[in-house]
């Protein structure tokens, strides 16, 4: 069975001890790729150089809504560089946060739509971190047709669903599907179309069961694997490469 993480925090401070020991266990667990997503400038040039030094990591670069303030026009120009570096394949993390508001909303709208015109422009996908923000989010999605992105950690209602699907979005699932009071999941999961499914960890964060609450990393992927393959009723093994295979195909990667 072969996993492809297609979101994950590697550069996060949590990983500073034991990083490479980490990363260089993945083989053995069957992760053969992940993508290391860039929340802010320095983040996302930490993402590049980490991308460089292991041939299975691939990198998304972007700010995300929380340090929305901060973002300055010689960030979006050194962004912009990055994502013309090789191993760079989305844009991202990427979107609104309601629910902390670290930024004015405005300001995070306008962040958000100018990442959003720099992978039109660039042809890359886009990450979207949408909290507490599901209109607002479609709304500014709906400026920019022809950009594709995931919805990472999608946490949304079938209704929301229906309308992601519309704009050609996919949906990507972590540790959160595996909690006890993850029902809300099931009919969505079930009724999904094969090619718009990915699996992530958003590690070092949302741990699944029966690891909750602890230090989350790519070798615990397999437990959202299993409940995507069992809401879907197909092997754990169909699953696998499914949703490899559609993460493969949305990076841009043989």
């Amino acid at each position: 069975m072969r996993l492809f993480d297609s979101h994950a925090h590697y550069g996060d401070g949590r990983f500073d001890a034991d990083r490479e020991e980490v990363l260089a266990s993945m083989k053995a667990a069957g992760v053969e790729r992940i993508v290391e997503i860039g929340c802010d400038l320095p983040g996302a040039q930490n993402a590049v150089r980490l991308a460089h030094a292991h041939p299975f990591l691939y990198a998304a670069v972007g700010v995300h809504p929380q340090e929305a303030g901060g973002a300055s026009d010689a960030d979006f120009d050194a962004l912009e560089a990055l994502c013309r570096d090789e191993k760079v394949v989305a844009v991202g993390e990427i979107g609104l946060d309601y629910h902390y508001e670290n930024a004015p909303r405005a300001v995070q709208k306008e962040v958000f739509a100018r990442q959003l015109e720099l992978a039109r422009r660039l042809n890359l996908p886009v990450c979207i971190h949408d909290r507490e923000a599901h209109a607002d989010t479609l709304d500014v999605i709906r400026a920019f047709p022809g950009v594709r992105g995931v919805f990472h950690s999608y946490s949304g209602s079938l209704e929301m669903t229906r309308d992601v699907l519309r704009l050609g979005f996919i949906f990507g699932f972590n540790g959160i599907i595996t909690f006890k009071n993850a029902k809300k999941f099931e009919p969505i999961i079930k009724s999904l179309p094969e090619a718009s499914i990915l699996l992530e960890t958003d590690c070092p964060y949302l741990a699944p069961e029966p690891f909750r609450g602890r230090r989350n990393d790519s070798r615990w992927l397999y437990r959202a694997c299993e409940t995507v393959a069992e809401l879907r009723g197909i092997p754990d093994e169909d699953a696998a490469e499914l949703t490899y295979a559609n993460a493969a195909r949305f990076y841009g990667l043989s």
